[in-house]
C-alpha cells in the first residue's frame, strides 16, 4: 500500500523548501511557494518588495484568484498583450553600434565559413553555370549518382540507365530492386522540374 503524500516532493516545480511560515492567517504549514507581494508593500530594505510565501493549498487558492492585469488601464493591458511586448530593447551586439551602424559580418567568428560569400558561392550554387541547387536537388542527384554540374541530357540518360537496371520487366522479373527503383523515379521527377535543369 502506497503512503499518500500530503506535500509535494523536492522536485515539485516551484517549491522552495525553507523555514518560512505560510502567509495565510492561521496556517501552520511552511511557506514553500512564492507569490508576488501585496501592491505597494515594501520590506525593511530599499529595492523591490519582498515576496509572500504560501503552502501548497494556499498558493493554489492565491493563483486561482490572481489577475496580472488588475489595476492596469485598457491601454496598459493592450500594450502588455502585444506579441512583441518585451522585445523592443536592442541586444548588446546591436545597441553598441547604434541603429545606423549594425554589426559587420566580419565582427563574428565563422570557423565553418557558414556566413561567408565563399560558402554561399561554392555550396549553395555549387554549379559552374551559377544555377542554385536546393538540399532536395542535391539529395536527388545523389540518388541518381550524378554530379552537381550534370545537365538535362545527363539527367535523362542516367535515369534511363537506372530504370533499365532496376525495373522487373527489364531484368528477368527480379523485384528485389523495387524500392531502389521508386527512389530513382522520385529523384528524376523532382530534378526534371528543378530550376537548375530548366
Amino acid at each position: 500500500m502506497h503512503e499518500r503524500k500530503d506535500r509535494p516532493s523536492a522536485r515539485f516545480h516551484g517549491r522552495i523548501a525553507g523555514d518560512r511560515p505560510c502567509a495565510a492567517p492561521g496556517c501552520p504549514e511552511p511557506g514553500e511557494f512564492r507569490a508576488p507581494p501585496p501592491e505597494g508593500a515594501r520590506g525593511d530594505h530599499e529595492g523591490p518588495p519582498a515576496f509572500r510565501w504560501f503552502c501548497l493549498d494556499h498558493i493554489r487558492e492565491f493563483n486561482a484568484g490572481y489577475n496580472y492585469f488588475d489595476g492596469m488601464s485598457a491601454d496598459e493591458i493592450h500594450a502588455a498583450q502585444r506579441p512583441m511586448a518585451g522585445w523592443e530593447r536592442e541586444t548588446r551586439a546591436f545597441a553598441h553600434a547604434g541603429a545606423d551602424h549594425p554589426p559587420r559580418w566580419a565582427d563574428f567568428a565563422d570557423p565553418l565559413d557558414a556566413i561567408s560569400a565563399r560558402f554561399r558561392r561554392e555550396n549553395i550554387a555549387g554549379r559552374k553555370d551559377g544555377k542554385p541547387l536546393s538540399g532536395q536537388d542535391r539529395a536527388s542527384l545523389k540518388v541518381l549518382g550524378l554530379e552537381p554540374d550534370a545537365d538535362r541530357h545527363a539527367l535523362r540518360s542516367r535515369y534511363s540507365e537506372l530504370v533499365r537496371r532496376y525495373h522487373p520487366d527489364r531484368n528477368g522479373g527480379d523485384r528485389s530492386h523495387e524500392e531502389r527503383l521508386t527512389k530513382v523515379i522520385a529523384a528524376y521527377q523532382h530534378l526534371r522540374r528543378a530550376p537548375a535543369f530548366a
